[in-house]
């Protein structure tokens, strides 16, 4: 069972690892005039680019194989108020240049657009806005030329609005009526309030699109389900697709703050699921969504050099026997 690690956004260990540079709205209106906003706009888009480049660059020498992108590379480019402008052709060199990079790498990236991107709201304008969203997270992947396969959008459900069901229901309805182009790279998360792992495992197999199960999610939302005993079924939500299953892991920041993330990965309750998926034999990927980021990815590969049935095959990959 081969298991790949990767990491979301930030890379802490590379000199000016951040592809987050952005500005307030505030700062953006004091700016004199159009032309200098739009010049902000366009020189903080190329820098983050160009940090994006070199964090893949960085993770290849490192042998890390998934890479998470910030859903904050193209400062203020949803805000409601700002202007509409090109951030995709200016900058498609530098778009073409990343995707080849990732392609003849065999790399694999996602991106997690943010808690507002909400499918099942029953109000029209936020459902607006979250196509808006999607739209952008989708023009960038197409930009950079990556199929849904390589480059996927993650997704949490959204709220209940007074009845899971019924959100539920409407999840899967709007879901039906949006871009086929957002359809064939969303994959749901279970999240640590609203909608459990069995929850969302029902909708990604009504919708037959991938889940990826969030292990310490998990731990903070359930109704008693046992972890392994539902690991199968979301494994098998990955069949049609060119890539292994993929969970996300992080630890709990402390008994308080149970829902808070961890600086690293606790090593025994990552095992405490490893142990439990051995039986099945799959492949499958981890993205680490833990504070300290690669350092927590180079952390954890340190702490399963000491566990017992575990082969390392490379600084970011393993084996478990």
């Amino acid at each position: 069972m081969k298991i790949r690690l990767g990491y979301v956004a930030i890379s802490l260990d590379l000199h000016e690892g951040s592809p987050n540079k952005t500005m307030t709205y505030k700062r953006f209106l004091e700016l004199p005039d159009d032309d200098t906003r739009l010049h902000k706009l366009q020189s903080l888009t190329k820098e983050n680019l160009d940090i994006t480049r070199r964090v893949l660059i960085y993770n290849k020498a490192h042998d890390i194989a998934l890479y998470r992108f910030t859903s904050k590379l193209i400062p203020l480019v949803t805000h409601n108020d700002v202007f509409d402008w090109d951030y995709i052709q200016p900058f498609q060199d530098v778009y073409t240049t990343i995707g080849n990079y990732i392609k003849e790498r065999g790399l694999l990236v996602s991106a997690h657009p943010d808690h507002f991107t909400i499918l099942n709201t029953p109000k029209k304008d936020v459902f607006e806005s979250s196509l808006r969203d999607l739209e952008y997270h989708v023009r960038i992947f197409e930009a950079m030329d990556l199929s849904p396969a390589s480059a996927k959008l993650v997704l949490h459900v959204g709220g209940t609005y007074g009845s899971r069901k019924k959100a539920m229901e409407r999840f899967i309805k709007q879901f039906k009526e949006i871009d086929p182009r957002y359809q064939s790279r969303i994959i749901l998360e279970n999240d640590d309030k609203s909608f459990t792992a069995k929850e969302v495992l029902e909708i990604c197999q009504e919708l037959s699109i991938p889940m990826v199960l969030d292990i310490h999610h998990h731990f903070c939302n359930h109704n008693g389900e046992e972890i392994g005993d539902m690991i199968e079924e979301i494994f098998d939500t990955w069949r049609d697709q060119d890539r292994p299953p993929k969970i996300h892991v992080s630890s709990p920041k402390s008994e308080k703050q149970v829902r808070a993330h961890a600086d690293y990965v606790d090593i025994n309750f990552l095992m405490a699921f490893i142990n439990k998926a051995k039986s099945l034999n799959r492949d499958f990927d981890i993205m680490i969504e833990a504070k300290q980021k690669d350092k927590a990815l180079h952390q954890l590969m340190k702490d399963f050099k000491a566990i017992e049935g575990v082969n390392i095959l490379d600084a970011g990959s393993l084996e478990v026997l």
